[in-house]
């Protein structure tokens, strides 16, 4: 049960990224740029200072794992960029469809026994993404944000897949945020020069970074190495539906007939594929 709670609450804080990403540029209250780099400054900055209070004393510098902290810039900057012309909904729903297939992959790759119903459940909900973008007259995705969100998918695969193996999930989330920033400030502030920066749009991207990212994404690291990288490419696939409910509760967002029979199909699919989770 603390598991599942556990999870449940990574899943919310995922969504909630998208929610208020998506509700600083809607609202024209900051630019994709800005957000990226207020974001992770603020994250590192939270995660260092949680650091400096659970060892009492100044943290000790670790060696950078320069594999997560690349994948993490371009989720990062990917995300950021994408939702510009992506409802928050669909922006998770293609993300995290994305995202399972990255960890899938690494998962075979590493070895892993992945039951033949987990695979079912798998194309079920690739078949629920294939839906929601199909091409036709009256749905129209912008090629560049499909593109940018799915390299940003791409990059959060390698990076939760690279949280497997971390022995101390505050510790290495925090470090990977903190060499991210230069980096992240590199391919943002050439941009965000000519953005608008908004009190709500830096209030809005500092809880982003500080509470459901750099806490979220420290969370994620504790639970991924017991779910295993199959079963944790699933369950984010919920994050999208929270996504979508909350975007039309929240930010007025239309949930259309094609985005309902997506994410059931996208549902369906975690379903089936943690039937075979002993």
């Amino acid at each position: 049960m603390r598991l599942f709670l556990l999870t449940l609450l990574t899943m919310t804080a995922f969504a909630a990224n998208s929610l208020l990403n998506r509700a600083g540029l809607a609202g024209e209250h900051i630019g994709p740029a800005g957000f990226a780099f207020v974001r992770v400054v603020a994250g590192a900055v939270m995660l260092w200072g949680l650091m400096w209070v659970g060892q009492r004393r100044i943290p000790v510098r670790t060696p950078p794992d320069w594999i997560a902290v690349a994948a993490l810039v371009i989720y990062l900057a990917g995300f950021s960029f994408a939702y510009v012309a992506l409802d928050a909904g669909i922006g998770a729903l293609i993300l995290f469809a994305v995202v399972q297939v990255t960890m899938f992959a690494g998962a075979v790759r590493a070895g892993d026994q992945i039951p033949l119903l987990r695979w079912g459940g798998m194309l079920v909900s690739l078949a629920g993404l294939t839906y929601l973008v199909w091409p036709n007259g009256d749905v129209r995705f912008d090629s560049t944000a499909l593109f940018l969100m799915t390299l940003a998918a791409v990059g959060w695969g390698i990076y939760s897949l690279m949280g497997r193996r971390a022995t101390e999930p505050l510790v290495a989330t925090g470090w990977n945020f903190i060499y991210a920033v230069p980096l992240v400030a590199l391919i943002s502030l050439p941009f965000a020069l000519n953005e608008v920066f908004s009190q709500v749009g830096i209030l809005l991207a500092i809880t982003s970074g500080a509470l459901t990212s750099g806490l979220g994404y420290a969370l994620w690291y504790r639970v991924l190495p017991r779910l295993g990288a199959s079963t944790g490419a699933l369950v984010q696939l919920s994050v999208p539906v929270i996504a979508m409910i909350a975007g039309v509760a929240f930010l007025g967002e239309v949930l259309g007939l094609r985005a309902i029979v997506a994410s059931v199909l996208v549902l369906g699919g975690i379903a089936i594929g943690l039937l075979a989770r002993k």
